[in-house]
């Protein structure tokens, strides 16, 4: 660990992303003065901070890849590609604006404010955004203390991904149901979630895209993967929701038909499972589906095969925490920090420096989002 004291005045190095008004993305280096804790503060120095799917959008936006160009210098390399004009729309909450990226990391504490002196050389993991540089000042109390044995690369996803798996499950519960479905479900994220399912004893529907996705997630002890790209799809679909009975859905993709084949589903499960008189109007038993993510763009086709008690709405991390408050959020994060390296172990292909995350080339691999493909910075690499 570097010897840096109280009083040793530090520049850091962050990245920034723009949208500029005249249509074009710039994503750059830049140094930043790094000021002193406040007594409730620590200076952090990053070693590991993971390239989320909820990172590439403000990190390269709606941004026409095959229009990049670079500038800057080897120390501080920049890029700059054409939005197309279509998506401009959509970023006027952000022009002109340098905007730091980077939801969440790892690393040392190198500076204490006087009542956070205790984390002084202790392995952290944060969230709060601006992430991808060298240093973050932050509050004490948006770090997670690591085990003695955990390091930064350990560390650095076990916000997003963790705390959103959790959450799912906590809104499940929350809301009556007793199992769910999951799309998508071969990412990092998916696969964090099997593993919480599997422990906790509660059915799981894993909805992929392909028979290799499917094969991973069997070979992780997963009881119902379907292959939403099969001619069978649906009756498989229904056969495993009559066997589970979830009825809430939580969907990556967001654009198309899939969400309103979960409801259809989800509806004729219900239907098969019934002893009671029919009702033309469907079930009474309220089916669920919440889009957290636009791997889709297109619009959410519903059919009206799905009786009058369902719902679809938005997903998203920070609000459910907002909703559910401190002690619950504490009690999730603790739970994460007990099963740091088990079930939400996270695993990367790649170790890359802030100045190669500006690489085409780079940018080519990390943009795909393919599954089983995560990237990891470490800000300090080579500093």
């Amino acid at each position: 660990m570097a010897d840096t004291t109280a009083t040793t005045a530090l520049e850091g190095v962050e990245l920034r992303s723009k949208v500029t008004s005249d249509g074009r993305i710039e994503v750059s280096l830049i140094r930043v003065d790094v000021p002193e804790p406040a007594a409730d503060e620590v200076v952090v120095r990053i070693e590991a901070t993971p390239i989320n799917p909820s990172d590439l959008g403000l990190l390269l936006g709606p941004a026409d890849l095959g229009t990049i160009e670079t500038g800057g210098t080897a120390d501080l390399p920049a890029i700059s590609a054409a939005i197309p004009p279509a998506a401009m729309k959509a970023m006027a909450g952000r022009l002109d604006q340098s905007l730091p990226v980077g939801n969440e990391g790892a690393g040392v504490v190198i500076k204490a404010g006087a009542d956070a002196a205790h984390l002084l050389g202790r392995t952290v993991a944060m969230i709060g955004g601006a992430m991808y540089a060298r240093y973050r000042v932050i509050k004490a109390a948006d770090c997670l203390l690591l085990p003695d044995d955990a390091s930064p690369a350990d560390g650095a996803s076990c916000f997003v991904n963790p705390l959103t798996a959790l959450g799912m499950v906590e809104t499940m519960r929350r809301e009556g149901h007793t199992a769910l479905v999951h799309t998508a479900a071969a990412s990092n994220l998916g696969q964090m979630l099997n593993r919480i399912c599997l422990k906790d004893g509660i059915g799981l529907v894993n909805i992929v895209r392909n028979a290799e996705q499917v094969a991973l997630l069997r070979g992780m002890g997963a009881a119902h993967v379907l292959d939403s790209t099969s001619p069978d799809f649906t009756d498989r679909l229904t056969e495993a929701l009559i066997e589970t009975g979830a009825t809430i859905g939580f969907d990556a993709i967001g654009g198309g038909r899939l969400a309103g084949q979960i409801l259809s589903a989800m509806e004729a499960a219900i239907a098969a499972r019934a002893t009671g008189s029919y009702s033309r109007y469907g079930s009474s038993v309220h089916k669920q589906v919440y889009l957290y993510g636009g791997l889709d763009t297109r619009p959410v086709e519903i059919q009206r095969n799905i009786g009058m008690a369902w719902g679809v709405g938005g997903w998203l991390l920070f609000p459910f925490l907002q909703r559910v408050g401190p002690q619950v959020a504490q009690r999730l994060r603790d739970r994460v920090a007990a099963e740091l390296k088990t079930t939400f172990a996270s695993h990367y292909t790649a170790e890359i420096s802030l100045a190669e995350v500006l690489k085409p080339e780079v940018i080519a691999g990390y943009s795909k989002r393919a599954t089983g493909t995560k990237y990891l910075i470490n800000p300090n690499k080579g500093v």
